[in-house]
């Protein structure tokens, strides 16, 4: 492959030229979202955006933290590190700088269920992130020096994030307590045991593994013509070979048989709560309607200052000082519906569990007001119509889709989907999802800090 340095860069990608190369593989289209598969299995979906001349791509990965097994956890993330640390034709720190040579901007990110790259740039530029990225799609370098500095790095981020962060420590500790097999019950970042005991030859056979064009999806969005861009995408990603992509296994979770509950003792000023219901997803659901259904009630619960849990549990009763709930109906897997927050002076967590499922009673056994839920099925469809001013979200929203295994064509019928979600269904998804044997619960339990005695977490006494 030739240099970045070398290249020409070509004006067939602005919008609207007069002639470019033919589609290399048949092409559907939907409005401005055009999509074609490449003989190597890449699949490229472009979404024609033009009210400004940028330009964003994205690949996306089907591997995550939800991929991994005892052993290997965070291996996902620290080989999203190490794609920025070279190839023979792009040595380590090369990439970040030719994007910022170019006026773009570039990151990636590892979650549960996918990893994606992007980079942000003027139109005219998108071949630049074109090679860059087909290059480090296969033939990464994986220097065993090079990976030895960067776990140290991966290492410090969970220090600073998460074991002295007594907040994320307590989700970490929530969520491994409340899946026994699903995946998700391991931290993206990884246990600190796995990191130590990472090494070189396996991030090579995770990225051998799951980084070939037929476990990905090309997705770019903003001011360009289609067929160019599907061109292009056969000019730098075509020769790559694809792998032989073995699905993870399904890891069902177990049913539950009752609430699991843990306390997380770390210095901390606060007590925190987490509470979590185990809800099905768009992937998961044996009924379509019932994900719609969650999100209105999430909406209900928390959807903006008027919502039921900031106006009755913070700005009514006093109980909390804050508390938020919702959920991610796109997720890959069954997930939960969590809420948390933190009691307001005088109150413990206790006293904030029970207000919170006094909330949930009351969505068991009342229906919202039409008044209500007008509003609230406005503001949740809101939220995802304005994510659609962002060239980059956009694009996120299409990665996203596909990268779990549901077809982008579902996010146009989202808003429909909203609406026609009744009080009778929220009534419904409430009484069979918000069940004690559904319920994990897990409470941070400040401990000293500095000298100064933290707040009770439970029942008006600090324990040390």
């Amino acid at each position: 492959m030739k240099p970045i340095a070398g290249i020409l860069l070509s004006g067939a990608l602005l919008a609207g030229c007069a002639a470019v190369p033919d589609a290399p593989r048949p092409v559907t289209t939907t409005g401005p979202v055009h999509e074609t598969t490449l003989a190597n299995g890449l699949k490229v979906i472009v979404k024609e955006d033009h009210r400004a001349p940028v330009v964003v791509s994205q690949v996306w990965y089907k591997v995550g933290g939800s991929y991994e097994y005892d052993g290997l956890t965070g291996i996902s993330h620290v080989l999203e590190h190490m794609m920025f640390k070279g190839t023979p034709n792009h040595p380590p720190g090369q990439f970040s700088r030719i994007i910022a040579e170019h006026g773009g901007r570039e990151n990636a990110f590892t979650a549960q269920d996918y990893t994606a790259y992007f980079q942000q740039l003027e139109k005219s530029r998108l071949p630049i992130a074109f090679e860059l990225e087909a290059d480090r799609m296969r033939h990464l370098t994986l220097d065993p020096q090079e990976t030895a500095k960067e776990l140290q790095v991966v290492k410090e981020e969970r220090r600073l994030r998460t074991d002295d962060n007594p907040q994320a420590l307590a989700w970490e500790q929530f969520s491994a307590a409340a899946w026994q097999t699903s995946p998700y019950r391991h931290p993206i970042i990884g246990w600190m045991n796995d990191l130590e005991n990472l090494r070189a030859d396996d991030l090579r056979r995770w990225y051998q593994t799951w980084y070939a064009p037929n476990n990905a999806t090309l997705v770019v969005v903003g001011d360009v013509d289609p067929q160019a861009v599907f061109a292009l995408a056969e000019r730098h990603y075509g020769p790559l070979a694809p792998s032989a992509i073995t699905p993870p296994k399904p890891r069902l979770e177990p049913a539950q048989r009752g609430v699991r509950r843990v306390v997380v003792k770390a210095p901390a000023e606060l007590p925190y709560l987490i509470m979590g219901y185990k809800v099905p997803t768009l992937k998961t659901a044996t009924e379509d309607w019932k994900p719609y259904a969650l999100e209105v009630l999430g909406g209900v619960l928390d959807g903006g200052d008027s919502a039921r849990l900031p106006r009755e549990l913070v700005r009514g009763s006093q109980i909390a000082a804050g508390v938020s709930a919702g959920y991610t109906l796109t997720a890959r897997l069954g997930d939960l519906f969590s809420f948390s927050g933190t009691p307001a002076q005088g109150h413990d967590v206790a006293a904030l569990e029970q207000a919170i499922k006094g909330q949930i009673e009351r969505l068991k056994t009342a229906p919202v007001s039409s008044a209500e839920l007008a509003r609230i099925k406005a503001q949740v469809t809101a939220a995802k119509v304005y994510e659609l001013d962002s060239v980059f979200y956009q694009a996120m929203q299409i990665g996203v889709m596909e990268t779990v295994g549901l077809d982008w064509r579902l996010l146009e019928e989202y808003p429909q989907r909203i609406a026609a979600v009744t009080p009778e269904q929220v009534m419904a998804v409430a009484r069979e999802f918000f069940t004690d044997d559904n319920l994990t619960v897990a409470v941070l339990e400040p401990q000293p800090l500095d000298g100064t005695a933290p707040r009770a977490a439970a029942g008006g006494n600090t324990r040390h």
